[in-house]
């Protein structure tokens, strides 16, 4: 079963609240589900992997598509860094120099697509 898309109101809030830091799990949660919801709608495909663990993972970006075991494009960070690049604080490149951000496959990029608008 597919899960519910979060609305913009609700996202966006979120996103403001966890930018704002202190925001609790909940809210971070909800932000970085909304942001990655987002990126899925702004680029769909299934070529690249983007995980924010605990909270989420989305495949998108056109181009072959990815069936069984570990899709080979992955992108993964963590909340903090993920809510950091879709807003626009962080660069991408900045993102990968830092090594908060991993990425592995030829296409395993987010260059172009952030920051989101929310």
């Amino acid at each position: 079963m597919a899960r519910a898309k979060i609305t913009d109101e609700v996202g966006g809030a979120a996103v403001r609240g966890a930018l704002a830091e202190g925001a609790d799990r909940n809210t971070t949660a909800t932000a970085v589900r909304y942001l990655l919801q987002l990126l899925a709608e702004r680029a769909p495909g299934n070529t690249v992997e983007v995980r924010v663990p605990p909270f989420g993972a989305v495949q998108c970006i056109p181009g072959p598509r990815h069936t069984r075991g570990t899709p080979p494009n992955v992108i993964e960070t963590d909340a903090a860094t993920w809510l950091a690049l879709a807003s626009g604080s962080l660069s991408w490149d900045a993102g990968l120099a830092s090594g908060s951000v991993h990425a592995s496959g030829q296409r395993a990029t987010l260059e172009g697509l952030l920051p989101l608008r929310f």
